[in-house]
């Protein structure tokens, strides 16, 4: 749970201080009605920005957990474009870890003295929200995929991940913690996340460095859950024999693997997956896991090897440039920050990115949101477009009135 401070002015240093308190009980229970305020950076700069930040504040943490101190949340454009990606320094950070809970308060040149924590008025549920297609129709989408199943055939890539939209509009405007909060408790195996009117719950962990581990889960391979137990252990096992998606998942584990290689002293790429289970939806699921060379090393931060890591094979495709320059050719709408990095780091480098999967984007009374399937030699168009209406799900559910 965060507020978000002001742009910093240079010649003020941050001031932060962290203590241990009493668990308030819900943490999204805390996050007030104001909107956020951000600071803008290029990917490139980030890591100079928040190496500047870092160096000059003045710090107190009687935490010393991962996430307590100094901290930001970012979330990234999946295509190189500065214009879509966002730093941001909060003001107040409630963070929780096992039984330990803590409040960090950060302030441009000094910080509050005390700070009350009591839960804010209940969100009100989204009004009148309607859907409609996004950039293109299903039917239309149906086409681009079989262009990119006849570009794969032909011998020009492997793999490719398409993504399509779907609006919602609704007769007022949406307050951003009534979604969130249904994610957080429909979705609890997902990292549910708001950054800058970018929210979703991914399942997916781009990177987390902690203490020097390193670790990543790769998804790519999916099946509907049909919401029966029988027939979903049998789909389960299906899925876990199928060679389309054992394929697809190959591609992304392996993309994950050579990515991460460089900045390791040791791995460990389990040699099968597993099936994650989710309530609307099951992936084949793979945690990739390494200790980096230098835990102390500056150009080893989480950022970094997010950086290292994006765009992977499972939100990209293989190979990556190919992919993603098809993407640009044939997808027809703007992905924005949809499937680039989110999450948090702090100021050793330790931190937390995913992959913004199962998102979409808050205007306002207008909310974008999208899904994305894993476009491969055997893939079926009408399969796909069916996998992407499953990936709508969390976030379309998230949207309803009812609690």
């Amino acid at each position: 749970m965060t507020e978000s401070l002001t742009a910093l002015p240079d010649s003020a240093p941050l001031v932060v201080r962290t203590v241990r308190i009493a668990d308030p009980g819900p943490l999204l229970a805390l996050l007030p009605d104001t909107p956020d305020t951000t600071a803008w950076v290029r990917r490139g700069d980030a890591r100079e920005w928040w190496g500047e930040q870092t160096h000059n504040a003045v710090v107190r943490d009687e935490v010393e957990q991962p996430g307590s101190g100094v901290l930001c949340f970012g979330s990234f454009g999946f295509a190189d474009d500065p214009g879509d990606s966002v730093l941001i320094v909060p003001e107040v950070v409630v963070g929780r870890r096992g039984s330990t809970t803590w409040l960090t308060t950060i302030g441009v040149g000094s910080i509050s003295s005390s700070r009350t924590l009591r839960p804010t008025e209940a969100p009100c549920a989204p009004s009148d929200v309607a859907f409609s297609d996004g950039a293109l129709s299903g039917a239309t989408w149906e086409t681009v995929v079989a262009e990119a199943v006849r570009r794969i055939n032909d011998g020009h890539l492997e793999k490719v991940v398409l993504a399509r939209d779907l609006v919602a509009t609704a007769g007022g405007e949406i307050d951003v913690r009534w979604p969130l909060r249904r994610l957080a408790e429909s979705y609890p195996m997902c990292w549910t996340f708001h950054v800058d009117g970018l929210f979703g719950a991914t399942p997916e962990m781009l990177v987390r460095r902690e203490r020097g581990l390193v670790t990543s889960r790769v998804l790519a391979g999916t099946i509907r859950r049909t919401g029966a137990d029988a027939r979903d252990l049998a789909l389960a096992a299906t899925l876990a024999r199928s060679s389309k998606d054992l394929e697809e998942h190959e591609y992304a584990v392996r993309s994950v693997a050579d990515a991460l290689a460089p900045h390791c002293s040791s791995m460990n790429v389990p040699e099968a997956p597993f099936v994650l289970h989710l309530p609307n939806v099951m992936h084949l699921a793979t945690d990739v896991a390494g200790v980096v060379h230098d835990a102390a090393d500056p150009a080893g931060t989480s950022l970094d090897l997010a950086e290292a890591l994006h765009p992977s094979a499972a939100v990209g495709g293989t190979p990556t440039d190919v992919a993603t320059a098809l993407i640009g050719e044939i997808e027809g709408m703007e992905r924005g920050r949809y499937a680039g990095p989110v999450g948090w780091m702090d100021a050793t480098g330790d931190g937390e990115w995913g992959l913004a999967l199962r998102s979409a984007e808050l205007d306002g009374s207008t909310v974008r949101l999208f899904a994305g399937c894993g476009i491969v030699a055997d893939s079926d168009p009408a399969a796909e477009l069916a996998e992407a209406q499953a990936k709508f799900v969390p976030v379309r559910d998230s949207l309803s009135g009812m609690s």
